[in-house]
């Protein structure tokens, strides 16, 4: 038989504050998808899936929540957006990757710039499945707390997305006194809610190698892979400020 279709590859990195974590980074070249997930410093579980089909990309992320404060064991958050080519390298030649060196911490080559993304549309979990069969599993969790952008939603729109599962989220607009969260003093009260979150290292580039044949002609092949961290804040509606205990003035 050929190359198994999936493949995991775990990695050693090292997060801003210094501890080593594990990151673990799966291909699926049949399904065109892959996915990365690590536990950050105080303790949540991050997950990028790109879905490479339906130019999908989803974070979710399940944040511990504070007991003592009357929270749930974990909240969890889906954020969607459009997945742009060359963001990340493709899923065949993630399959491809093999580790060298398991035991070595490794350190992106390149840091990218921060992104700021305004999430202003929430998502219908139960009709997410027409934009990326992938928000079926991923966001399970996080069913009432699905969200994208409303640029994003016009680009699906125009591949032929169904609109009924898009719900414009109430902005500051109708909202006069909606405030950030973190400035909200009333845990009853609708606010606008921060949550950031960083990929430590993936692979973001493929790159090539010039080789040269006995007869002087020049050939490029694929040589390895250049790796980034890029960090994401995402703004968002939440109907109070009890879901966003995490975005506090420190």
């Amino acid at each position: 038989p050929g190359p198994a279709a999936r493949a995991e590859l775990r990695v050693r990195v090292r997060l801003p504050g210094g501890q080593v974590t594990e990151e673990s980074l799966q291909a699926d070249s049949r399904l065109d998808c892959i996915s990365l997930e690590l536990r950050t410093a105080d303790g949540a579980l991050v997950t990028l899936t790109a879905d490479f089909r339906q130019e999908v990309k989803i974070f979710r992320a399940l944040i511990l929540g504070e007991l003592e404060r009357g929270q749930s064991q974990f909240q969890a958050l889906c954020f969607v957006t459009r997945l742009h080519r060359n963001e990340i390298i493709p899923s065949e030649s993630m399959a491809k990757l093999r580790q060298k060196n398991p035991r070595t911490v490794r350190q992106a080559e390149e840091v990218r710039g921060l992104e700021h993304l305004s999430m202003d549309v929430a998502v219908n979990f139960s009709k997410g499945a027409q934009l990326s069969s992938h928000i079926h599993n991923v966001c399970a969790e996080a069913k009432e707390a699905i969200y994208t952008r409303e640029e994003d939603v016009k680009f699906w729109l125009e591949k032929g997305v169904d609109g009924s599962m898009f719900e414009v989220l109430p902005q500051t607009s109708d909202l006069p006194d909606l405030q950030r969260c973190r400035l909200c003093a009333d845990l009853w009260k609708p606010c606008i809610c921060s949550y950031s979150l960083s990929i430590e290292w993936y692979p973001c580039m493929l790159k090539y190698c010039k080789s040269r044949d006995a007869g002087g002609k020049v050939s490029s092949y694929k040589c390895g892979i250049r790796s980034c961290q890029k960090g994401y804040t995402f703004d968002y509606y939440v109907p109070q400020k009890q879901l966003c205990l995490w975005d506090e003035e420190t």
